[in-house]
């Protein structure tokens, strides 16, 4: 019996093959012999060239591989599909191949040849229109960034239509925080094949600048206290307007309410814009809400992290009543936590009208670092240490690290673990212990091997204070090669200390890392009991450091700030305070001299340190105009000043104390820096003239350190 679906296949098939048969003298030729290709199966997917993307990351993107069937239409979709994600990476020259290989199974073997060429970079990045604006700002906020000497290991120099659109918003939101609402921009490429480079054209319409005049806030609610609203209003009468800080206002506005009771409470910004003067007079509504509640949280994406440490972020649950604003703080809190790449927060029906649906999607990303890092200080010389840091151990959140450092000047094993939520409360907890062995150089006269531990809590006062509390003890055991140049300790000296104390700090910068503005000052105070063997002692230890951070020219990358510090050591028992527990002041306090280089000392050159001093530094920082805004380059001018008090010094063992140590107690100098924002850590130089010292003090001219706040 005939088929008649295999008919009506054959009889298609010979229409096919007639139609599309060669055509000799202007006859078709009939009857003619054709082979038909058949659907093959794909025995292995192989890749030759490829350097850029691995052979796993290349093998998700071909579908050859997934279907495992052959045909050719797949293939010239699998060859393009690698060529596009080669030329999302700015590989503009890539060529990709395919060829197929029988197996001895029946199967076909397929291999991609790519041929990568060279990647392409961003030669530069123009800006027009930018009259408020210099065009080094503008790059520091673009993810799209100039071919400079480090791209080869940052790989940011790619073009990428899809982030330059997100460059493009972050530009016009960077301008609407500075005062120009209405800015547009737009952005052509231009691709050099000579260079094998782009170059961005960057246009923008800046439009009128504008500043907040009035500010009000008005209220249906019967109670709410608006005098206490008041403190979270951002957007001052006469400063220049900020979208972040409008929406900051809002956020803030409506969480105080909520503090009050008021959890539906929603607020909103009023703008009435004024042309003519450049002003927008603001008036914030506050206005219950409609009632809604939580009825349940999903959350989606957390392969690693548990619930529970994102859903303690949110500082609500389900049943609680629903707050935008209360929303939006807990998305904030989720990405700090710097576990995620990405962190969406949608809504959506509940059961009833009055029930909503929240639906928290996160991306996460690596939390864990390990490695081994070199470098050099010219306090400790040639220096490196081998870690192991994971920010969410166990996907709980906690922060755990184990070190191992060595340098010149000795080896130091440390571990630390916190539990940023301890027993569920906002308080962190942890512990650390450490083991350290520094060796007898030229400088200190004596070695030591100290091991030693401590319990710390920390508790959030306000979001800008904070203190903590920590206590602990140490054993100390004096190594000392020539047990006769040392008048302050003798060699297997065992020193016994217990410690305990507390620091409070205020944070209000605005970037934790390159701050702008900003106020950051800790005070730090701690008690030790110590046991030298021979005697006892019982010590207060006192630290002060502040810092203040101020544009002194508006979007111009220039910043100017003043850092203050001192510190005070009190004998609570009238003996002499030891040496191996007063202050030893150096670059940290005044630059343009050696570590141990300047205070009092004996007449042998041991160093003693000190029990009181103060300093003061002011500091300007800016961008260097001539190099690209990638390579992470900034430099600074200083002026430090510090003084050093002899009058109640520690005790001086069997030995005599130098005047000319400390004959001038004010030390002062003057310099400049270049900075470097390495993938290791910000790095600083410090080239130093030193206008005031001590007779006896050890300058330094050059100074190679790790950058601080303090």
């Amino acid at each position: 019996m005939i088929n008649p679906t295999k008919l009506m296949r054959g009889a298609v098939s010979a229409l096919a093959i007639m139609g599309a048969a060669p055509m000799v003298s202007g006859l078709p030729i009939v009857g003619a012999t054709v082979a038909l290709a058949q659907e093959q199966l794909v025995g292995s997917v192989l890749f030759e060239g490829n350097r850029r993307f691995s052979d796993a990351q290349l093998l998700a993107m071909v579908d050859v591989s997934a279907s495992g069937i052959f045909t050719q239409q797949r293939l010239a979709a699998d060859i393009e599909s690698i060529r596009q994600a080669y030329d999302r990476d700015g590989f503009m020259g890539v060529t990709v191949t395919a060829r197929t290989e029988p197996t001895a199974d029946g199967r076909v073997r397929v291999v991609f040849q790519v041929n990568e060429g060279e990647r392409a970079g961003i030669a530069a990045i123009n800006f027009t229109g930018n009259n408020a604006i210099g065009a080094g700002n503008l790059k520091g906020t673009m993810l799209t960034k100039e071919t400079g000497i480090l791209s080869w290991l940052l790989r940011d120099d790619g073009y990428d239509e899809q982030k330059m659109a997100v460059d493009r918003e972050r530009i016009r939101l960077y301008y609407a925080n500075r005062g120009y609402p209405d800015a547009q921009v737009n952005s052509v490429a231009e691709y050099d094949a000579a260079r094998n480079a782009y170059f961005v054209n960057v246009t923008i319409n800046e439009g009128q600048p504008y500043e907040f005049s009035a500010v009000g806030i008005e209220t249906s609610i019967n109670g709410l206290n608006t005098d206490v609203l008041r403190g979270t209003v951002r957007t001052p009468e006469g400063g220049r307007y900020s979208a972040s800080e409008l929406q900051e206002t809002i956020e803030d506005m409506a969480y105080e309410a909520t503090a009050q009771g008021y959890s539906f409470a929603d607020v909103r910004a009023r703008l009435d814009r004024d042309v003519a003067t450049g002003t927008f007079k603001v008036t914030y509504l506050v206005d219950e809400g409609a009632r809604i509640y939580v009825e349940r949280i999903n959350i989606t994406g957390n392969t690693k992290t548990r619930d529970f440490v994102i859903r303690r972020e949110l500082e609500f649950g389900e049943g609680d009543p629903f707050n935008r604003s209360m929303v939006i703080r807990g998305r904030n809190n989720i990405q700090n936590l710097g576990f995620f790449s990405a962190v969406n927060i949608t809504t959506g029906p509940g059961s009833g009208p009055d029930k909503i649906v929240l639906n928290i999607d996160v991306t996460e990303s690596s939390s864990g670092e390990y490695g081994a890092t070199a470098g050099y200080s010219t306090a400790d010389g040639i220096l490196g240490e081998i870690s192991l840091t994971e920010r969410n151990f166990l996907g709980r959140g906690q922060y755990l690290r184990a070190a191992i450092g060595a340098s010149q000047a000795g080896r130091t094993f440390d571990f630390s673990f916190t539990e940023p939520r301890f027993m569920g409360l906002k308080v962190s907890a942890g512990v650390d212990a450490y083991h350290r062995i520094y060796d007898e150089t030229a400088t200190s006269f004596y070695g030591s091997q100290v091991t030693g531990g401590q319990l710390r809590i920390g508790v959030p006062l306000t979001s800008t204070l904070s203190a903590s509390f920590f206590g602990g003890g140490e054993r100390k055991i004096i190594k000392d090669d020539d047990p006769t140049d040392s008048s302050l300790v003798t060699d297997g000296q065992e020193i016994l200390k217990g410690f305990g104390g507390y620091s409070l700090t205020w944070n209000s910068l605005d970037d934790q890392k390159k701050p702008t503005e900003g106020l950051i000052a800790s005070i730090n105070q701690q008690y030790t009991y110590l046991d030298y063997g021979t005697g006892t002692s019982q010590i207060l230890k006192s630290e002060a450091r502040a810092r203040f951070f101020m544009p002194l020219i508006p979007d111009s990358g220039i910043v100017g700030s003043v850092r203050g510090q001192a510190g005070i050591i009190n004998s609570l028992d009238g003996n002499p305070i030891h040496a191996t527990e007063a202050f030893t002041p150096g670059a940290q306090l005044i630059r343009g001299f050696e570590g141990r280089g300047l205070g009092p000392r004996l007449t042998t050159g041991e160093y003693l340190g000190a029990t009181l001093y103060a300093g003061v530094s002011a500091e300007i920082q800016f961008p260097i105009p001539v190099l690209p805004e990638s390579y992470g380059l900034s430099g600074a001018v200083w002026a430090d000043a510090a003084w050093i008090d002899d009058g109640t010094l520690p005790g001086t063992g069997t030995g005599t104390y130098a005047a000319a140590s400390n004959d001038e107690p004010w030390r002062a100098s003057v310099g400049a820096s270049l900075i470097w924002d390495s993938p290791f850590g910000p790095l600083r130089g410090d080239v130093s003239h030193v206008l005031n010292k001590s007779t006896d003090d050890r300058t330094q001219m050059f100074q190679f350190t790790i950058s601080t706040l303090f």
